[in-house]
């Protein structure tokens, strides 16, 4: 069993009979004496895609749902959907560009540390590892001399996701982004 506490982004959990994985949480403690501390939480449900913000008291429990996390491999992308390869058994599998909304924005060919959720053997969702490196496609260019200075400009990645990069920074720069966020944080070691 899960107790609100052990709440944490990228935690599947059991709720109303369906795998649920937290996307983000928010705890407040309320400044009344005997308040309980009450945490917000965004979370998707695994079968099917449809997510919910739900608030939950400190004593609250859940499920741990019988869910497996495999390590997989991204092939491509075509219109119909995003396809993969299960590591283990070598099985393919795709998801639907609807499915992989936020997930999209951080697949390239190549790309290592993805895991997907199974639930009743099927494949049902994405883990994504915590940083990705990305070239820059698309950005003004660099002003010599900026590099001091803490002003930001917009930047497209090789996926199409926009983050705001430092002046300095030139297109063709491979970058580090962090995969919860989606925000730029440094240049890649690689």
């Amino acid at each position: 069993m899960y107790t609100v506490s052990d709440l944490k982004r990228g935690l599947v959990l059991e709720y109303e009979g369906a795998p649920f994985v937290v996307e983000s949480l928010q705890t407040s403690s309320p400044s009344a004496r005997g308040g309980n501390t009450i945490t917000k939480v965004k979370m998707r449900n695994l079968l099917t895609k449809q997510r919910a913000e739900k608030s939950f008291r400190g004593s609250e429990t859940f499920g741990v749902p019988d869910v497996d996390k495999r390590p997989v491999q991204f092939l491509y992308s075509d219109p119909s959907g995003f396809h993969f390869m299960d590591s283990e058994t070598f099985e393919q599998f795709a998801f639907s560009a609807d499915d992989l909304e936020w997930e999209a924005k951080f697949l390239t060919e190549g790309v290592e540390g993805v895991r997907a959720f199974y639930f009743n053997q099927a494949a049902v969702g994405l883990e994504l590892p915590t940083t990705v490196s990305l070239d820059i496609t698309e950005a003004a260019p660099a002003v010599k001399g900026n590099s001091a200075t803490g002003r930001t400009k917009a930047a497209t990645l090789e996926t199409g996701h926009i983050v705001q990069i430092p002046e300095h920074i030139d297109q063709g720069t491979r970058v580090t982004v962090d995969t919860r966020t989606g925000e730029f944080l440094g240049r890649a070691k690689d």
